[in-house]
């Protein structure tokens, strides 16, 4: 019997001595499967920390992107904006240009009219039509920009005037006493200035 007792001790002891060995063994795995998981959860961490690195960064290069798209846009449209008021300014130019250009060459023929008329009887039919033809002109010109400048008895203005004779009067000195050639302009330009005669 007391060698049964002795049996059932030993068993008991190595069974003890088992159940201690697996209770370290399971400890020891618990211990290394904590720190198992612990190093996945730090490695996850430096993971997530990295991907919200690289999302920064890309957001940032977006935003980079975006702003630079902008401004690209903005300077093309500032661009065409100055590109159309350069066309618009270059149109005006040549249509101003080109209006002063043919003005310029109607004057002469302008004058000749008065000349003509100054030296004509105003009794006469031929008179009548040519004045008539005279002042059609004179219409058309002024309903595309073209005036005279009006100076008979004005100071003289360099501006618009150009002297080429001066006479003792008894008018203030620099008035315009005669208008040997009338003056034009068009619009606010001066395209020939009046050739006058100056009190001096």
């Amino acid at each position: 019997m007391e060698k049964k007792e002795d049996i059932l001790q030993e068993t008991e002891a190595k069974e003890d001595k088992k159940d201690k060995k697996d209770i370290e063994d399971t400890k020891d795995e618990l211990e290394e499967k904590a720190k198992e998981d612990k190093a996945e959860e730090v490695e996850e961490k430096e993971e997530a920390a990295e991907e919200d690195v690289k999302e920064d960064a890309e957001k940032a290069e977006a935003n980079k992107q975006l702003e630079d798209l902008n401004n690209k846009l903005l300077r093309l449209q500032a661009d065409f904006i100055n590109y159309k008021n350069r066309v618009e300014r270059e149109k005006e130019n040549i249509y101003s240009y080109a209006l002063e250009d043919i003005m310029s060459q109607l004057l002469p023929v302008l004058d000749n009219f008065e000349r003509a008329l100054n030296n004509m009887e105003e009794a006469n039919s031929y008179y009548e039509g040519v004045k008539m033809i005279y002042d059609q002109m004179v219409d058309v010109l002024s309903k595309n920009g073209l005036k005279e400048i009006d100076c008979l008895n004005k100071p003289f203005d360099p501006n618009f005037h150009h002297a080429v004779m001066s006479e003792e009067s008894d008018k203030e000195e620099g008035t315009i006493l005669e208008v040997l050639q009338k003056g034009y302009m068009l619009k606010d330009k001066v395209i020939r200035p009046s050739m006058v005669k100056v009190a001096k």
